[in-house]
């Protein structure tokens, strides 16, 4: 078995002299023989370009041509520098389908690009060289056992070739085992040196090679597999230069070889049982292979999968946005119309009955609310305290003494006796409260306490704090403002009553998220329904997709209802008041509660 024909010797033929004299010429057309077109030569050269990365170097030639002159698919010599690439590893493509040149074109011929790979960890690698005094039977074992040790030393620099030094495996190796340049012992074990010597360099899996250890150790026995694993596998440490080593490590494969005792008769068919053997063992690459490109490209897939649905996701939360800016800018326009679903102004009119003047118990909720939400976002100053070697700061004298110290001693002195306390005021949050009110005909009872709560909780946030908002939505099936996100208080307080039908709960609370920035951290956030939930299924659901991504933001979300016979909509707070006359109080110690949380 021919393992060292891709490492040729210095020794130049008249056909090497011919090809040097080709590349080193002053620049006129070379003659073309007829077994080397033209049109391969720009390919070797990409080949060239490629060949730097892959085996560091800069130095190195490539000849691609039908054909080479060792013989061999590829080969590599090491006093020319120059790697021979026979272009039929190409098949069946043509020149001008071969662009090595393009990162990524390999994997339309992946068979070449391995040998091609195998032929680039030789150059990087297979730098020692025998002495001319070697005996040649020690040189070649040398050869053998350089063929797994490169290989195996250009994994390590370079793991994400190893797909294609197993396929220079299959193209490079397998193939001839049919045609052993040795015999009987030494056939088995340059067969294990090539197939089961690639397992422990890490190119072949050991559940692929089983046949072959099998085989091989059936007619080498286990104690001389066993002594040429462990020579194999010294060799795989061997350094780059060390031809002494290597050279040692093939005179005990060729001492193992000779002293062994034969455990049995040599088969008379022991070629036809190893290329048996390595069949299998191609097989079960192909098997491993297709099932390392199938989990592969199922987790390509799901990644496109997972990246499709970002994307849909990310373009629905977009489209979700200006569906909820729109609808806030219908709900809050200036004339204060009711308007519908899709921002028309609605056909049936306002459940706006007028407005009144505040009550002197409202005008005082207002500014106990005011008071106490000033005292839950006020915070404590900070402190930050630094040291210094140096003025200004009060003075630590221990640390003034070790300074002293450590400056009498000739070090460098470290200590810090000045001590510097900064006071920083730490911002006020503002408040954002909003108010969703349901006003279909089971809800009259919430009237006039929530109309009372609306201008108690906008009159104290405007008294509190300029950035605070509050707003109100009275929802049917249309949605009307009933207060809105401004920054100064209202002066009169909006009745209304409860005459609607159907239920629009989504689309008032995106109103009020985006007119009152309720998705925002940075203030007390809270979003308050007073319904019984009393919904038909789309009804609920598209009100709980709304509440769950507030409460995701970190909005608090609080359920107010009046009768035992209402419902709980998932993802809020239930607070069941059995007197409509105690939201107002309610609804202010949930938005005291809102902005002491905030952080």
């Amino acid at each position: 078995m021919s393992a060292h024909h891709h490492i040729q010797s210095s020794v130049t033929s008249p056909e090497d002299d011919a090809d040097l004299a080709r590349w080193d010429d002053d620049g006129a057309t070379p003659a073309q023989p007829p077994s080397s077109p033209t049109t391969w030569l720009r390919v070797g050269a990409e080949l060239g370009d490629r060949l730097v990365a892959l085996s560091g170097r800069q130095d190195l030639l490539v000849t691609c041509r039908p054909g080479t002159r060792s013989g061999a698919p590829a080969a590599y010599f090491p006093h020319l520098a120059e790697i021979e690439f026979d272009a039929g590893l190409f098949a069946p493509l043509q020149p001008h389908e071969v662009r090595p040149r393009i990162v990524g074109d390999e994997e339309h011929y992946p068979a070449a690009w391995g040998v091609f790979v195998h032929e680039a960890a030789h150059a990087a690698h297979s730098v020692w060289e025998p002495p001319a005094d070697a005996e040649a039977r020690v040189v070649k074992a040398a050869f053998l056992l350089e063929e797994s040790r490169a290989e195996g030393a250009h994994l390590t620099r370079r793991p994400t070739d190893r797909r294609y030094l197993r396929t220079s495996a299959r193209t490079l190796v397998m193939p001839d085992i049919a045609n052993p340049d040795f015999q009987g012992i030494e056939q088995a074990a340059s067969t294990a040196a090539l197939i089961l010597g690639r397992r422990d360099a890490g190119i072949l899996d050991a559940d692929e090679t089983k046949a072959v250890a099998d085989l091989c150790e059936t007619v080498l026995g286990a104690d001389l597999l066993a002594t040429l694993t462990g020579i194999w596998t010294a060799a795989h440490q061997c350094a780059d230069h060390d031809a002494t080593t290597m050279l040692a490590h093939a005179q005990d494969w060729c001492d193992a070889l000779d002293t062994a005792a034969p455990v049995q008769p040599m088969p008379e068919d022991l070629t036809d049982l190893l290329s048996a053997a390595v069949t299998v063992v191609a097989d079960n690459m192909d098997a491993n292979d297709a099932a390392d490109l199938a989990a592969a490209n199922a987790a390509t897939n799901a990644l496109a999968a997972r990246s499709k649905a970002q994307a849909q996701d990310r373009a629905q939360q977009a489209g979700q946005r200006r569906k909820a800016a729109a609808t806030a800018k219908s709900v809050f326009n200036a004339r204060g119309t009711t308007v519908s679903p899709d921002g028309t102004p609605a056909p049936h009119g306002s459940p706006i009955t007028g407005t009144r003047k505040p009550t002197a118990a409202e005008q005082s909720a207002a500014a106990r609310l005011s008071r106490a939400l000033r005292a839950a976002a006020y915070r404590e100053r900070t402190e930050e305290r630094t040291t210094s070697p140096t003025p200004p700061g009060r003075l630590n004298m221990g640390r003034a003494l070790a300074r002293d110290a450590q400056r009498a001693a000739g070090s460098i002195p470290t200590a810090e006796p000045f001590t510097v306390t900064r006071r920083r005021n730490s911002p006020t949050p503002p408040l954002r409260v909003g108010i969703a009110v349901d006003v279909s005909g089971s809800m009259s009872a919430a009237c006039k306490p929530v109309a009372s709560a609306a201008w108690i909780v906008a009159r104290a946030a405007a008294l509190t704090d300029p950035d605070s908002r509050t707003a109100t939505v009275a929802y049917d099936h249309d949605l009307t403002a009933l207060t809105r996100p401004t920054h100064r208080a209202p002066e009169r307080v909006t009745t209304f009553d409860a005459n609607g039908g159907s239920h629009n709960l989504g689309d008032a609370i995106d109103a009020l998220d985006h007119g009152l920035d309720l998705s925002r951290p940075g203030a007390g956030r809270l979003l308050v329904i007073v319904t019984d939930a009393h919904y038909s299924g789309g009804e609920t659901a598209q009100a709980v997709t709304r509440i769950k991504r507030l409460t995701a933001a970190g909005c608090a979300v609080l359920q107010l209802t009046l009768t035992q016979e209402s419902l709980h909509l998932p993802g809020t707070t239930l607070l069941h008041l059995p007197r409509p006359s105690s939201a107002p109080a309610a609804i202010a110690k949930a938005a005291t509660d809102a902005i002491r949380k905030t952080r």
